[in-house]
């Protein structure tokens, strides 16, 4: 009779329930695993035969047959070797247990029997309490990770005596689990060390009310890396649904710290400018997460974004528009969130001083029209803020003087995300930078000088419909920070203002 054991998998960040069936039986000594398993499952071969042996056990001389149901769906990962284990050792009669097909069992063993840690131990979790799976064995490495569910019974170990031991006895109780805290965080960067250019801090936390992409602009050394830096630490605080969220996506791409438990803070990704497409928006043979997923609910920073390959830029379009990533490759399909804020800079010319005042910019207009080229229209109108970050006078760098601290700026972030909380309660959605095309008239509707004034500006400039909705949306969070409940002219005169990139044209 074949024994089962329930274990699982992952697709994305989502998990599937994967049953191991195990038969052995008479004949030629043999161990062959079924099911669409691929290399990584198919090597536990050799490491099961060798945990069970080292543990003290006897592995079968016999005919072992590994069945991973459903038989249809890929299976990737190390997670497979416990459940393999233990039904080896149930099928021929080692382990004296009772029903087990009420836990949920996953691990990765070393050749000694230990327990090692797996990729995707959350996601797996969630899995199993929604398919009514609320016990969970796994290795103890993993327990912080999967700690803060409430309805699981989670047994960890760190050896595979230990496992089959439990097993045999049921003589331990859960691990105790841990109750979310959104503490305070402590960072090492705060906007005091700011000073000047208010401008560009206003501009900052009104993105950061909002969750509006913006894109900074100015010559070299003049702080718009340092104000990147520190946008992170006027951003609310991750909520229990999306620390979730980043958890499981940094636990299915190997990234989470095995100490740290669940994330805690909004992520802060900054990748290189030689990144490729993969990269920036994953892929690869395992269909993994890349940058824009794993600043999911925080910031990707692209700094001096003109460097990057224009191909490699482009592939945000879509991602900044849905705020998701469709993977389709030939090894299969996969979904990964991407709701980030993007901050980029840039400077204004290959000299870098175009436009600054402070030095004379040598660049011709080709060579300017041709570097700033790489930012392409469509791009251009996914951002919802443009800021002219200037190089600082003698007399401000010299001044004694703090800038506001993060604490207060993040405070006025806070309210303005309440007030967007509460607007949006029913549209499934979390910031004004988010609405649609309906929500905005829903939501943005102006008085008639606030229309008048942007019809005569949107006849001007001859702007795109999508440039027109970012300034009604940005308009919108500025009465946020200012506590109405209606936009004014004086909201579309400032967010106008943050349409204007190079030559103060608006965009």
């Amino acid at each position: 009779m074949a024994i089962k054991i329930n274990t699982a998998c992952f697709t994305g960040i989502e998990g599937t329930i994967v049953t191991v069936e195990i038969d052995i039986s008479y004949g030629l000594p043999a161990f062959n695993i079924v099911g669409l398993a691929d290399t990584a499952v198919k090597e536990s071969k050799e490491r099961v035969r060798a945990a069970i042996i080292n543990s003290g056990f006897d592995f079968p001389i016999s005919r072992i047959t590994i069945n991973l149901a459903p038989a249809d769906l890929k299976k990737d990962g190390s997670q497979f070797d416990l459940p393999i284990a233990i039904g080896i050792l149930l099928a021929s009669n080692q382990i004296n247990t009772k029903e087990i097909s009420d836990y949920l069992i996953l691990g990765e063993l070393s050749l000694s029997g230990e327990l090692k840690a797996i990729r995707g131990a959350l996601s797996i979790a969630i899995e199993g309490l929604n398919s009514g799976i609320n016990k969970l064995i796994l290795p103890n490495e993993n327990y912080k990770e999967c700690a803060v569910l409430q309805g699981i019974e989670m047994y960890t170990f760190a050896k595979l005596k230990q496992v089959v031991s439990y097993l045999e006895n049921r003589d331990m109780l859960p691990d105790g689990q841990l109750v979310y805290n959104d503490k305070e965080i402590n960072f090492d960067v705060d906007f005091e060390d700011v000073i000047g250019i208010e401008s560009a801090r206003r501009a900052i936390e009104v993105a950061a009310a909002g969750g509006h992409n913006i894109i900074m602009f100015g010559p070299p050394g003049s702080g718009k890396t340092m104000l990147a830096q520190r946008i992170p630490t006027i951003l609310p605080k991750l909520n229990y649904d999306e620390a979730l969220e980043v958890t499981r996506i940094y636990s299915v791409s190997g990234n989470l710290n095995k100490d740290q438990g669940l994330i805690l803070t909004r992520p802060f990704r900054s990748p290189h400018h030689s990144s490729s497409h993969a990269a920036l928006i994953g892929g690869g043979r395992k269909l993994m997460p890349g940058e824009i997923s794993l600043a999911h609910n925080g910031v990707l920073f692209l700094d001096e974004i003109l460097e990057f390959k224009k191909d490699v830029l482009e592939v945000l379009r879509q991602p900044l528009e849905e705020r998701q990533i469709k993977l389709s490759r030939a090894n299969g399909n996969v979904n990964y969130p991407a709701n980030f804020m993007l901050v980029a800079a840039l400077n204004p010319c290959p000299c870098g001083y175009y436009g600054s005042g402070s030095k004379e910019c040598v660049c011709s207009d080709n060579d300017r029209r041709r570097y700033i080229g790489r930012l392409s229209g469509p791009l251009l109108d996914r951002i919802d803020i443009f800021m002219f970050v200037n190089t600082l006078s003698y007399k401000e760098v010299s001044s004694q003087k703090t800038g506001e601290k993060s604490e207060v700026i993040r405070a006025r972030v806070e309210r303005a995300r309440e007030l967007q909380k509460e607007r949006f309660k029913t549209d499934k959605i979390r910031s004004n930078a988010e609405m649609n095309q309906r929500q905005i008239k829903k939501y943005c509707k102006l008085d008639s000088k606030s229309s008048n004034l942007i019809e005569i500006v949107y006849n001007k400039m001859q702007l795109s419909n999508r440039a027109y909705s970012r300034i009604l949306k940005v308009a919108r969070t500025i009465s946020d920070l200012n506590g109405r409940e209606s936009i004014e002219q004086s909201d579309i005169i400032e967010a106008l203002q943050y349409r204007r990139f190079l030559d103060d044209k608006i965009v």
